[in-house]
């Protein structure tokens, strides 16, 4: 999550008009234009193509800038797409060594992202999540929900946990889901008169962000990275999973990791009170205060249990895709006298900076296909690490070790999702055996979600560490569990379950 800086903190002078301030170019932005420079030094192989080495200095300097943060990620798709318009327009075509690319062709491939559908239902997605905003309708399920769950710690902490799964369904947006819990939990904490900084609080909230982060897993619209993992399965392996399908094989392993999370909470942080008086008395007065549920309320929920239908029953009921009965709910919620909001309302509301960059990684996924650095890196991989003979099963787990790992030192899945996925997949390519490479690409998606360690690793974390109920240090213990027991599991599941689905 990136805080804007102010420029003079109000405890400094303002600088002199006659003498402006200089601002210093930040040490990640210079270590990544470094090692952009050293990769297009380094000697070509004879089995990549020129425009195979300048996309992978840029993905180099991709991972360099998300990895520090030098740059917002919207600034830095603007770098990335320029950079890919002049270092692959003035290199030789693959096709054609004869002929350059020319930036005409280069910028195409730097934007063609932008075409994918995969896009446009993480646009749907936002116009949704704006909807829930604008009516309320996301704040009305959450207490709904909390109402019907009790006052002891145990059922609080399962409350946080049911409102997360609920909203998970009709909110695709990790971000969005906490932004909406958090005030309510925090109102929750205020009225029960627990301490701010009491076990209990910082339990609560240590629920609702690795709860978020461990249905993200299991619901294929819950988070942005999960449909950029669709989109680079429809541009490099050709095909791609239903919301069903996702749902069938990520469910479950997000059942058994809530029930988990709430048992690691409780003894890890043990609540000073078993109980709580006046707790769901407190959750039903901020009901009453609501009052009655509204038109716009109803229709929005009208919609969106219609468009789950219809994700869920794609290809059995009808052959219709999820990014096009998106497209058509937003046409009914946008719609004069029965939608639920206008343009003006939406496009103050959505984050189109998410958009740029969503756009911007599949472009970047693309263009390593498209000038064989991605197969030619796979292939490398691959051979060094003797993963082109390993077992399936073997290469999972290895590869889901990489991702956990690596995802240590991003602050966001969705860059992760694009600068290491479409390296991943040319691996699954290159290695032997006959074995679901879709299904694989689903899997190592479900791991991409692992933001359980640091508060840094997803914007979930950050939105619950600014209530100040938990430290770091409490949240890294509990999430350090998590990622142990949650890695086993995957482990459990690639050898039973998903075995068994035909995924792995």
């Amino acid at each position: 999550m990136n805080v804007p800086r102010q420029d003079t903190p109000p405890h400094q002078a303002a600088p002199s008009p006659d003498k402006p301030r200089k601002t210093a170019i930040p040490i990640g932005l210079i270590a990544g234009i470094i090692a952009l420079i050293v990769v297009l030094l380094l000697p070509l192989p004879a089995t990549l193509p020129p425009a195979g080495q300048r996309m992978l200095a840029i993905l180099a300097f991709a991972v360099v800038v998300w990895l520090t943060e030098a740059v917002s990620y919207e600034a830095s798709a603007i770098i990335i797409t320029s950079l890919m318009a002049f270092l692959v327009g003035t290199a030789p075509s693959i096709d054609d060594p004869s002929v350059m690319y020319g930036t005409s062709r280069a910028i195409t491939m730097a934007l063609s992202g932008f075409a994918n559908s995969a896009l446009a239902l993480v646009t749907g997605a936002l116009f949704i999540s704006a909807a829930m905003t604008v009516t309320g309708l996301d704040k009305r399920i959450a207490l709904v929900t909390l109402s019907l769950i009790g006052t002891t710690t145990r059922r609080i902490l399962i409350g946080a946990v049911a409102v997360t799964i609920v909203l998970s369904f009709v909110v695709p947006s990790a971000t969005a889901r906490s932004a909406c819990v958090v005030p309510i939990m925090i109102g929750v904490i205020s009225a029960f008169g627990v301490d701010k900084r009491s076990n209990i609080a910082a339990g609560i909230m240590i629920v609702v962000a690795q709860g978020t982060s461990i249905w993200n897993v299991g619901i294929q619209t819950a988070a942005a990275q999960n449909l950029l993992t669709v989109g680079f399965m429809d541009k490099m392996l050709g095909g791609r999973v239903t919301w069903l399908d996702w749902l069938i094989a990520g469910a479950p392993w997000s059942i058994i990791m809530s029930a988990i999370l709430i048992v690691v909470v409780l003894k890890m942080l043990p609540p000073e009170a078993d109980s709580i008086a006046g707790g769901k008395e407190a959750v039903e007065k901020s009901l009453r205060d609501l009052g009655p549920m509204t038109g716009p309320q109803k229709r929005l929920l009208g919609v969106s249990i219609g468009l789950l239908v219809f994700w869920a029953t794609e290809g059995k009921l009808h052959p219709f895709d999820t990014t096009s009965v998106a497209y058509v709910g937003l046409v009914l919620l946008l719609l004069p006298r029965f939608g639920v909001m206008d343009w003006k309302t939406v496009q103050n509301r959505i984050p189109w900076g998410t958009v740029i960059v969503f756009g911007v990684g599949i472009s970047l996924g693309i263009a390593l296909l498209s000038t064989k650095a991605g197969q030619w890196l796979g292939d490398l991989v691959a051979h060094h690490t003797g993963l082109d003979s390993a077992s399936p099963f073997t290469a999972f787990a290895i590869l889901s070790a990489f991702l956990i790992l690596i995802h240590l030192g991003f602050a966001s899945a969705t860059a992760l999702t694009s600068a290491m996925l479409p390296i991943l997949i040319a691996v699954l390519q290159s290695m032997q055996g006959d074995f679901s490479r879709l299904g694989m690409t689903m899997l190592l998606g479900f791991v991409v979600s692992f933001g359980f360690v640091l508060p840094i690793n997803a914007p979930q974390n950050m939105v619950c560490l600014a209530t100040d109920t938990f430290t770091a240090k409490q949240f890294s213990r509990v999430g350090i569990v998590l990622t142990i027991i949650g890695y086993l599991l995957l482990m459990l599941f690639s050898a039973t379950w998903w075995r068994w689905l035909g995924w792995i």
